[in-house]
């Protein structure tokens, strides 16, 4: 049962940083991050009940199987499976997406970790990084037992591993691309299950809860990013901001679509058709219109910062990933 804090039906929102004079301000709001996270926090061990009966994981249960507004879930050959294989295809996505999930937590944790050291005596930063080091360690460990107590065999796809130490090296030497990073990849997950949690589907509790328990952290994780991005960015100049801008877009789409497509492994298990993850995943796709929409906080912050302008809008377009400023798709 839970210890730490009871999760409610209402979803946190992000905190808003404070007004008044920029450096005090920018302290006052990290400090405030800081204390939330002693104050509201989560043990993947001893707020979810693994062994709770209700909470066993059955890959043929049917709250599993994608929703009909899903990418691949919308197409007619999803719908032609039987629905033991509907389920088992949707626990293996998110499964796979909690791997994934775990491996990113990894990344994101070493990467704090080099931050943290080049940080000034006193820099409220060092603080709040460790408490979200802490609470990305309790995720690692739920996404962990997630996966193992699904039973299927999940891989890490291979452009994880290739590209995981160049970014914790970006936490040191490049930290504003570092935190664009945290933010494509936990953007898409909070704008995923925010989705899910608010569409009345029937959920299997166990997802429902991780779900919860993930939103309410990240909350407090993405706002320290976009604050320090705000603070951090506009003091950028010549080459840096060039490769800030020519590198934030192609993290934000291989992110999103690590986090939204069947890996290579799923598509094989189940025999997907090449033309029928076209139909879901390529252009003018529900799954293209998704990942926009999903993108729409982190791209509105490129928009602010001048990391996306007319002049990158090509690159972005050509990604697929491009909305005009305030336009969530």
């Amino acid at each position: 049962m839970p210890t730490a804090t009871t999760l409610t039906a209402e979803l946190p929102e992000e905190e808003t940083p404070p007004r008044g004079d920029e450096d005090e301000a920018y302290r006052r709001f990290v400090n405030r991050l800081s204390h939330q996270s002693v104050v509201k926090h989560y043990d993947a061990y001893a707020d979810i009940p693994w062994d709770d009966p209700a909470y066993a994981i059955d890959p043929e249960d049917p709250r599993f199987a994608l929703a009909p507004d899903d990418g691949l879930g919308a197409t007619a050959w999803y719908a032609s499976q039987p629905p033991g294989i509907q389920a088992r295809i949707g626990l293996h996505m998110i499964a796979t997406f909690a791997r994934i999930g775990w491996q990113f937590e990894s990344v994101l944790k070493r990467g704090l970790l080099e931050f943290a050291q080049r940080l000034p005596d006193g820099a409220p930063e060092f603080r709040y990084c460790y408490h979200e080091i802490i609470e990305e360690a309790q995720h690692s460990l739920f996404f962990h037992e997630l996966v193992r107590r699904s039973g299927l065999p999940v891989r890490v796809p291979r452009i994880v591993r290739i590209g995981e130490r160049q970014v914790i090296g970006f936490a040191r030497r490049f930290p504003e691309l570092f935190f664009f990073f945290v933010l494509s990849g936990e953007d898409p997950i909070d704008y995923t299950q925010r989705r899910m949690l608010q569409s009345g589907r029937p959920l299997h509790p166990l997802i429902e809860r991780i779900s919860r328990i993930h939103i309410t952290e990240e909350a407090r994780h993405m706002a320290f990013a976009r604050s320090f991005l705000r603070r951090s960015v506009p003091r950028l100049r010549g080459a840096a901001m060039f490769l800030l801008r020519l590198r934030t877009a192609v993290v934000m789409k291989v992110a999103s679509m690590l986090m939204t497509r069947p890996s290579r492994d799923i598509v094989r298990t189940y025999g997907i058709p090449l033309a029928v993850l076209a139909e879901a995943y390529g252009p003018g796709s529900r799954a293209e219109e998704h990942v926009k929409r999903a993108l729409f906080t982190p791209r509105e912050l490129c928009w602010e910062l001048g990391v996306l302008n007319d002049r990158w809008a090509w690159l972005w377009k050509r990604l697929r990933i491009y909305a005009p400023q305030g336009a969530p798709a």
